[in-house]
């Protein structure tokens, strides 16, 4: 909760409620027609007849009387709030209605243009702003460069910070709404057929790529996080520098996003999790939650495909049969099918002890009765299956031993064509020792960020080392049978290990 909010009373918590109030009246759609009035442009400012005048414009009649009572409620919900325009008019008559002149006040205007964005957004999947990651580290590198200089430029500083604290609140706003598409779709009983596997793609692909983008920019942005934050001080007086708003009676302003430590703590540790669980840590959960309900979907539609029992086909054609039945046949059709009777509790038997339920006890709150899986699935106690042998593993072991053995000696004979090729540049080679020295160079790339040095990376299973040289301006280009790759401002050398290479014997076939 933020510290402005722990403040506040009840009282005035309770007052802001109200300002909701005109969405769900009555009248909402002429409510909102005269909010849309207010709320329009800069400064709107006008009085019951002319806002009866718009609304009739608009096709919605109101008399003068009837305009003035909805503008008063609405102020007194505090969604507007009167005018101070002096009024030049022929008659006191005319003087006093234009003295009733309305505004839209902070908070009124705020809701209804939020209300209205609900209102008009669509029910399905919205776009992640993943792009907003790259944008934010070139941001945070722009920052770190403006600090380094003798006298920083305030107003474009300024700039850089309130784009990165935006972009950061579109990223989150847009992941949570999409993940919240998702919860409501995979909670659906009903999904199935065309609609599961078009569902299915969009979430095995796009959530892949969301977490990739996660995973590729946030250490990224954590180590220009920490870079920055010895010299957070001197930004905060640099943005402080700048013009600000003080109101007259002392009362504080909102300032924006990245004015204040906090702000940059809470950023530092959305992507760190130096204070809790991470952003990134969130995402990556919520996706594997996805996955595993999307699973679970597959499970009970194999399920219901493989022992006949789905219920869906069931039901569509039972409501095809209401769609086509009269009121009566509908009754019986229904008590028929659900065996929904009145409800008649018959006392016998023997004496059964802490009795609740009488014979004017409604089946509502009657005590309900355990019913066995196989009675309430199947319609039957008799039991399914039965116990299946052991499967021998022995012809999975052979299996998995060859493949794991055919993989071992493609990767060493990709190693061994790029210690062949040495110089990687302009060297021609397969798509697996391609493939393979771009596994390589991602994982180097991880643990070196800072290209100013001389990086290595081994592998000591396959007796090769990769090592990347910084070169600003040049490139190595590694030529293959499917294309090409370049690598900017690298030169990169393939040999073998230097822990392998001295005392290692020949390897013989």
């Amino acid at each position: 909760m933020n510290q402005s909010n722990e403040g506040q009373d009840a009282p005035a918590a309770n007052e802001r409620t109200r300002l909701f109030a005109y969405l769900t009246s009555s009248q909402a759609r002429e409510y909102r027609v005269i909010m849309d009035l207010f709320t329009g442009p800069l400064l709107t400012d006008l009085s019951a007849a002319e806002v009866a005048q718009q609304l009739a414009d608009r096709g919605i009649t109101l008399s003068i009387d009837d305009a003035t009572v909805r503008c008063e409620q609405l102020q007194a919900w505090g969604n507007l709030v009167r005018g101070v325009r002096d009024a030049r008019v022929p008659t006191v008559r005319d003087f006093l209605r234009s003295r009733s002149r309305y505004q839209a006040s902070k908070l009124g205007g705020r809701v209804h243009r939020d209300a209205e964005a609900v209102l008009a957004a669509g029910g399905g999947a919205q776009e992640v702003a993943r792009e907003l990651l790259g944008a934010m580290l070139e941001l945070l590198d722009r920052i770190l460069g403006r600090l380094r200089e003798p006298l920083p430029d305030a107003e474009a500083l300024a700039a850089d910070v309130t784009t990165v604290f935006n972009n950061q609140q579109l990223f989150n706003e847009s992941v949570r709404d999409f993940y919240a598409y998702l919860n409501a779709v995979l909670s659906r009983y009903d999904l199935a057929g065309d609609e599961y596997q078009r569902f299915k793609e969009l979430l095995l692909e796009y959530i892949d790529l969301i977490t990739a983008d996660v995973s590729r920019h946030a250490p990224a942005i954590v180590a220009r996080c920490e870079r920055l934050m010895p010299d957070l001080d001197g930004v905060l007086r640099v943005l402080n520098s700048l013009p600000v708003l003080v109101m007259p009676d002392g009362t504080p302003v909102d300032r924006l996003p990245g004015r204040h430590r906090s702000d940059w703590e809470q950023l530092y540790d959305w992507y760190s999790g130096r204070s809790g669980r991470s952003g990134p840590e969130t995402l990556r959960s919520a996706a594997n939650q996805a996955l595993r309900q999307l699973l679970t979907n597959a499970k009970r539609m194999l399920a219901a495909a493989g022992t006949g029992v789905s219920r869906r086909g069931d039901l569509l054609k039972l409501a095809g049969w209401f769609a086509g039945a009269d009121d009566e046949s509908a009754h019986r059709l229904y008590a028929a099918t659900f065996g929904i009777y009145p409800a008649r509790h018959l006392f016998g038997g023997p004496e059964e002890p802490g009795v609740r339920d009488g014979v004017n006890t409604s089946w509502w709150d009657a005590t309900p009765v355990d019913v066995p899986v196989s009675l309430r699935d199947r319609g039957d106690r008799n039991a399914r299956g039965r116990t299946s042998s052991v499967p021998d593993p022995g012809f999975d072991q052979e299996r998995l031993l060859r493949e794991a053995e055919l993989e071992a000696r493609t990767r060493q004979a990709a190693a061994d064509e790029l210690v062949a090729a040495g110089a990687l540049h302009g060297a021609r080679v397969s798509p697996a020792a391609r493939e393979l020295l771009l596994e390589l160079l991602g994982a180097l790339l991880a643990r070196h960020q800072d290209h100013m040095l001389s990086a290595r990376v081994t592998d000591t299973n396959l007796d090769l080392e990769v090592t990347a040289e910084p070169a600003p301006g040049d490139r190595t280009a590694i030529n293959a049978s499917d294309g090409t790759v370049i690598v900017h401002d690298l030169r990169l050398v393939a040999s073998r290990s230097i822990d392998s290479a001295v005392g290692r014997p020949e390897r013989t076939a």
